[in-house]
């Protein structure tokens, strides 16, 4: 009731990111149910409806990452002096964030079941003069317990992952405008990355059998696509130790105080905003890579509608949870901000420095992204 009582009563921004996480709970739970409607319709083919529900882990991550960001900048869970003498203490409030955002996820789902149950014509009758029916197995009873057994997937998965995240850890917080550690991770990741290109390369030259994704996109080997997914693991990695290599290159070269404040600032929060950017490098180069086989190929058959709510889903959560991350990042220096501004420093320089980090950061992923996409569609296209 107290988590109720908080969601109720936050702020409208607060309240957006938290519909918008039901939309994207929706939207995967919508996914999971037509796979299951798949299955229901296609008895016999046990296969596909496997790697059907496999492909489902994509939005079902993209949408707990995006789940967990916006628990981590819910101000009604932030510890505060005083709350603990009256019983909230660190770990009340960790359960109380991990319980916001299963209400959040709970909701989406429930609103996906209707949507799916309208489609199907088991609430008012078949709708579009009965153009989902065969997409949704509406001429199948649906399964009740499986149906709620994947709707609770996406809200279990959200509220532990919020839990983890947010829980208390042992050792006093660093005080603000402290040296962070270093992100060790950047070998790593390029290795990671040279890996995967390796694998794709090397299995599209072998013409492997295809695997079947959610719609109709079924001739990639599958060793291309294990590729891609260590590729995508690898810029993941390397992405905090990318950002902080774009601050130390912002103060080379007898940095002003502009470049120099911007690149502490990048490097302070590159382990904060480098993973959701090498998320989003990685889905972009994806698309990317699909949009050269669409092009290349019969682009007619390539994609279903499924397919493309799946690659929506995860574009739209990863982009969200990056500004979320770069939202928590302006929470986490705002007695900064506000100590320059009490000394005389001018909104024009914050407003730079900030420009000067986006500037830096595109200058780095944007070729990156495009080369690991053209890598990624070579295999598929040669």
């Amino acid at each position: 009731m107290l988590a109720l009582r908080l969601v109720r009563g936050s702020r409208w921004p607060v309240q957006l990111r938290r519909l918008l996480v039901a939309a994207a709970a929706a939207g995967v739970g919508f996914l999971l149910l037509c796979t299951l409607g798949y299955a229901v319709g296609h008895p016999e083919q046990s296969t596909a409806s496997a790697l059907r529900l496999l492909w489902c882990a994509l939005p079902i991550a993209a949408t707990v990452q995006f789940a967990v960001a916006v628990a981590r900048t819910d101000p009604a869970t932030r510890p505060r002096p005083g709350l603990s003498s009256i019983g909230l203490g660190p770990a009340r409030l960790t359960a109380i964030a991990a319980a916001s955002t299963a209400v959040a996820c709970t909701l989406g789902s429930s609103v996906a079941l209707l949507v799916y149950l309208h489609l199907r014509g088991d609430l008012t009758g078949l709708p579009f003069d009965g153009a989902a029916a065969g997409l949704l197995a509406a001429d199948q009873p649906l399964p009740l317990a499986g149906a709620l057994t994947l709707l609770a997937v996406v809200p279990v998965a959200g509220a532990l992952a919020a839990g983890l995240a947010l829980r208390p850890r042992a050792g006093a917080p660093a005080p603000e405008g402290a040296a962070r550690p270093v992100p060790n991770g950047l070998p790593w990741g390029v290795a990671l990355i040279a890996v995967g290109l390796a694998v794709e390369t090397y299995a599209g030259r072998g013409g492997d059998g295809g695997v079947a994704l959610p719609g109709r996109f079924d001739g990639s080997p599958a060793g291309v696509l294990a590729g891609w997914v260590l590729t995508a693991a690898g810029l993941a990695l390397a992405g905090p130790g990318l950002a902080h290599l774009c601050g130390r290159l912002l103060q080379t070269a007898r940095p002003g105080a502009v470049r120099l404040l911007a690149g502490r600032v990048l490097m302070d929060e590159a382990g904060r905003i480098g993973r959701p950017l090498g998320v989003v490098c990685a889905v972009l180069s994806g698309t990317l890579a699909a949009a050269t086989v669409y092009e290349a190929g019969d682009g007619g058959t390539a994609f279903g509608p499924l397919t493309g709510l799946g690659a929506g889903v995860v574009l739209a959560c990863t982009t969200a949870t990056l500004l979320t991350a770069a939202l928590e990042s302006r929470q986490c220096r705002a007695r900064t901000t506000e100590a320059l501004a009490r000394l005389g420093a001018p909104p024009s320089v914050l407003r730079t420095a900030a420009l000067l980090r986006a500037g830096a950061l595109l200058a780095v992923f944007l070729p990156l992204t495009w080369l690991v996409g053209e890598l990624a569609a070579l295999p598929l296209t040669a």
